[in-house]
């Protein structure tokens, strides 16, 4: 059997450079591949935003549909952009034209107005910005609390200064509504409320509260759920909550940019009541029709829909999977995936093979590494997206790349530090300088646990990648943020299951790779 120091002496540099060469040239196409996925629409394409929720969803799909025939290219619809953060960053930034919002928020959320503020007023505050209120929509979806009937009528609650009387319940309510100057918090304060709540995801609180896993939930006066699960939406006997008139909030160049479109979006002007709000939630909801469907027939003035369109049939877990966009998502999650990892490993490898001979430099490197993981995904991502004023796949795969550095650096590390000191006695010996030493022995020794380190990186990028869905870079998450937002558990599988299998699929792959890697060193 030859010996290491031989075998990487004699044989691998000329291989590591070929290997290296093929990698950079992998790498090339790929960066090629996430810069066309990254590039954003022309300028003469209309790009309308939503938020993370059902009827976000639909008003888009609307506002899409209603512009259409008056652009020159169709519009781009970037669904499920997040929380209210998010979405408004990214209409600040340029990355979309417009999309549906509602006037409380408007008031206290983004403009901080202590009190709610007239159209005339808010377009006032928001012309410096660059930005415009217009369109009301027809109808108020504002926020309320509710608690299913019987726990209601048991304990005599009618109104929200009688929950207040009652610590001992529970409340299930959205991270966005905990944390928004007009939610929770106020509330309490308005009311004496002592109770700590439970944060939960909006499309998974209505689940909890018929599982009675929690008491009391914030609720969109426009859910459908309210009726069908028999929910008492508790009064609000000190009107704390404000008007939330649905509005379009749109960049000031829209109407010379779009003329025709903007004139067409301004016909929605009282277009949507209250009841046939509701009734397109429960489509959505209920019967699990698509939000483009939806928009479409109310648009077409076809309430009910179609039977076609309401076929479960067609809408079954099988046909979710295997629907006509997984070849697209699956192809922007491994892009997400593969382009992150080989940035991480291209910075994080000889970063760590830097500091490697400095200890003090090494922990201050890794311990920054690892207070990277400690930041919120979505913190993360709208910071980027306000540093960088763009969405997409670049901030996806920078928020990425990022997650994905403190595995591969510390497996490098540690690989170099399993690297005995009488074989880098020997190389001095042979006369290599220090850099030779780390080029043609240190590393090709700490080989295996490097493409552990990179191992680790990919299956948590491949997990990872989903929070792309929430800035519009797509990928399998698309499928999981919606079936949030609809509370769809088929829909989160078909979103779940593929990523699942792209990391057992990277899981066999390394494993071969790494046996590969034995076999040559046997």
């Amino acid at each position: 059997m030859q010996s290491p120091l031989h075998l990487f002496v004699d044989e691998h540099p000329a291989r590591w450079l070929q290997r290296l060469r093929a990698c950079g040239i992998a790498f090339t196409l790929l960066v090629s591949g996430s810069v066309a996925l990254a590039a954003p629409p022309a300028n003469d394409t209309l790009r309308i935003g939503s938020k993370r929720f059902t009827e976000s969803y639909i008003l888009a799909q609307v506002l899409a549909q209603t512009a259409a025939a008056h652009t020159p290219t169709p519009p781009s619809v970037l669904q499920g952009l997040g929380n209210t953060a998010i979405v408004y960053e990214a209409l600040r930034s340029g990355s979309i034209d417009l999309y549906p919002e509602y006037v409380g928020t408007i008031s206290l959320e983004i403009l901080k107005s202590p009190a709610p503020m007239t159209l005339d007023a808010m377009n006032a505050a928001l012309a410096p910005l660059g930005l415009g209120v217009a369109v009301p929509l027809g109808f108020n979806d504002g926020y309320a609390l509710a608690m299913r009937e019987d726990n209601a009528q048991r304990l005599g609650i009618q109104s929200l200064s009688d929950l207040a009387k009652h610590a001992e319940l529970k409340l299930g309510l959205s991270n966005e509504f905990i944390g928004r100057a007009d939610g929770w918090r106020g509330l309490a304060q308005r009311y004496g409320a002592t109770q700590v709540p439970t944060a939960l995801d909006h499309g998974l609180a209505y689940d909890a509260i018929a599982q009675k896993q929690v008491d009391v939930i914030d609720i969109y006066t426009t859910d459908a759920k309210i009726k069908h699960l028999g929910l008492r939406v508790l009064a609000d006997d000190k009107a704390y909550f404000p008007r939330y008139d649905a509005v379009l909030l749109y960049r000031l160049d829209v109407p010379q940019r779009f003329p025709q479109a903007w004139a067409a979006l301004q016909k929605l002007q009282g277009s949507i009541g209250e009841n046939a709000m509701i009734a397109m939630n429960a489509r959505a909801e209920l019967q699990s029709v698509a939000f483009d469907v939806i928009a479409r027939d109310h648009l077409a003035g076809k309430a009910g829909g179609t039977a076609a369109a309401t076929d479960p049939a067609q809408r079954g877990f099988w046909a979710k999977l295997f629907g006509p966009d997984l070849t697209r998502l699956t192809r922007q999650h491994l892009a997400l995936t593969l382009i992150s990892v080989g940035l991480a490993a291209l910075i994080g490898i000889p970063l760590a093979v830097l500091v490697f001979p400095h200890p003090r430099l090494r922990a201050v490197v890794l311990g920054a590494t690892g207070l990277l993981q400690t930041v919120p995904s979505l913190a993360l991502l709208a910071m980027l997206i306000s540093l960088l004023g763009v969405i997409g796949t670049v901030p996806a795969l920078i928020a990425l790349m990022l997650y994905s550095l403190l595995p591969i650096m510390r497996n490098t590390v540690a690989g170099l530090g399993e690297v005995s000191q009488g074989l880098r006695v020997a190389g001095q010996a042979l006369g290599m300088t220090a850099g030779q030493r780390m080029r043609h022995i240190e590393l090709p020794l700490a080989l295996p646990t490097i493409v552990a380190g990179v191992r680790t990186a990919t299956s948590i990028a491949i997990g990872t990648a989903t929070i792309a869905a929430f800035i519009g870079a797509g990928g399998y998450g698309e499928r999981i943020v919606t079936g949030l937002a609809l509370n769809d558990g088929q829909l989160l599988l078909a979103g779940a299951l593929p990523a699942t299998l792209l990391a057992l699929l990277s899981e066999a792959l390394f494993e071969a790779v790494e046996y590969g890697m034995r076999r040559r060193r046997a």
